[in-house]
């Protein structure tokens, strides 16, 4: 079973616990704040209250065979950067830094985080396309402008079947399953299937057609290389090759 030690008991680093806490016992988290210890410690396998930048501390808290470290200690930079090289040094081989800039995003990448993720921009670029169409219910970026999104039927396709909207060749996109706007899951669908006005179609495509696609005009004609929602993406979901200091 795979180990996860959190190092800095953030917003994300608890968020982080919460979520997979119901699925593993394998979790140790670490904090200088004795406080935000006595608050994770019920979901927490270990709990430590210890000096975070202590290197000798790490080392007799943390077993070997630590899978994933999770290092949110927000505001402290330099703690950061030393507390990713300690991890490095374990032979931790997944680690996952929180940023809050690019350039952040960047320093934590060089001392050798294997993941960064900047919580506010993430929330940011997946409810912006929410808040520009009412169209869209769900948009997840996936990779470069490949992105997948949840999206009310259009009114000029209501009634049409599948193979006379031809959403892939007339619109860019691909529809991979649909659901009813009063339903929780999705369904299978072939040729012969008509949308309907509750349809919701769980569509995959360039960001640029998904957004032509759900109404929102004027980013979709966006000339950029990378594009607006998936470039921010690229600054807090980054999968670099570890390197040593």
């Amino acid at each position: 079973m795979r180990q996860y030690a959190f190092i800095g008991l953030g917003s994300f680093a608890f968020s982080m616990i919460e979520t997979i806490a119901p699925l593993t016992d394998q979790i140790i988290a670490i904090d200088t704040d004795a406080n935000k210890i006595e608050r994770i410690k019920d979901k927490a396998d270990a709990a430590y209250t210890v000096e975070i930048i202590d290197e000798a501390a790490l080392r007799k808290i943390l077993p070997e065979g630590v899978d994933v470290a999770v290092v949110d200690l927000t505001g402290d930079i330099e703690s950061e950067i030393m507390v990713i090289h300690y991890l490095q040094k374990l032979g931790v081989e997944e680690i996952i830094a929180k940023s809050d800039s690019e350039a952040h995003s960047e320093i934590l990448g060089i001392v050798g985080a294997t993941r960064i993720v900047n919580a506010d921009r993430e929330a940011a670029a997946r409810i912006a396309p929410l808040v520009l169409s009412s169209s869209l219910s769900n948009f997840i970026p996936i990779s470069g402008d490949l992105v997948m999104a949840e999206i009310a039927v259009p009114d000029q396709i209501i009634g049409k079947t599948v193979i006379e909207a031809d959403l892939r060749r007339k619109h860019n996109i691909n529809v991979i399953a649909i659901r009813d706007a009063g339903a929780a899951e999705h369904h299978n669908f072939d040729g012969s299937y008509r949308f309907r006005q509750q349809d919701l179609l769980l569509v995959v495509g360039k960001e640029q057609d998904v957004f032509l696609f759900s109404g929102i005009s004027n980013l979709s004609r966006q000339k950029s290389k990378t594009t607006f929602f998936t470039s921010a993406f690229k600054t807090f979901f980054k999968t670099k090759k570890k390197k040593n200091l």
